[in-house]
């Protein structure tokens, strides 16, 4: 059986990278795994049953016992949920639990795609050190901060330009300096940064980084 292709996509916070990895994963009938997801749902759970996010024994429990229905929490994109999300990243049991379900869902892709499409901060660095293909995306704190912001307000919220743009500094500051998995591009991943680009060219360009058919999979 022919081992399934893996392709890793990272970057910071509302870098874009679950956009270009779900139209990546689409494009080439792979599945995709959106690892961010996990944590917040870790995240979700210990706010809901009162723990500190900061208590790891306790997020560590939570992530030992996540089911699928997790991923579907009601709160998973709160404000409340996002900042402790960050928190319970960075516990090294939390990483350690929810990193061979990661592994698993490429080595068994739902649906028995030929490939994997699988974003977050450490899968080119950690979690698939020896992945088939890896993008590193980016973009400046100040355009990120724009793209939540519009991103936040079609969604009917409330968002304030310079406070989005402080939580994702602060974001990127706890991202790249934890001791567990930080956030980094792998030496052998490919840089692009998005900044200048909107979604079609940051996709096109990609495809062509990973040299992929710019025609759809059947």
């Amino acid at each position: 059986m022919t081992k399934p292709v893996v392709i890793a996509v990272d970057g910071p916070a509302a870098s874009g990278k679950g956009t270009l990895a779900r139209r990546l994963a689409r494009h080439l009938g792979y599945a995709y795994l959106e690892t961010g997801r996990l944590y917040r749902a870790v995240a979700a759970k210990v706010l809901d049953a009162g723990f500190d996010p900061r208590d790891e024994t306790a997020a560590a429990k939570v992530a030992q016992g996540l089911v699928p229905a997790d991923l579907e929490h009601p709160k998973l994109f709160d404000p409340a949920t996002t900042g402790a999300a960050s928190t319970v990243a960075a516990h090294g049991s939390v990483r350690k639990a929810l990193l061979q379900r990661q592994r698993d869902f490429a080595a068994h892709p739902p649906g028995n795609t030929p490939g994997v499409v699988v974003d977050g901060r450490d899968i080119g660095t950690h979690v698939f050190p020896d992945a088939d293909h890896k993008i590193y995306l980016t973009a400046s704190p100040e355009i990120r901060a724009e793209r939540r912001v519009a991103q936040l307000r079609d969604r009917g919220g409330e968002a304030i330009y310079q406070r989005v743009l402080a939580d994702i500094q602060d974001r990127d500051r706890r991202d790249e300096t934890r001791q567990h998995a930080p956030l980094a591009r792998a030496t052998d991943a490919h840089l692009l940064d998005s900044s200048r680009l909107d979604i079609d060219q940051v996709f096109s360009t990609a495809l062509t980084l990973i040299g992929a058919d710019p025609k759809p999979a059947d």
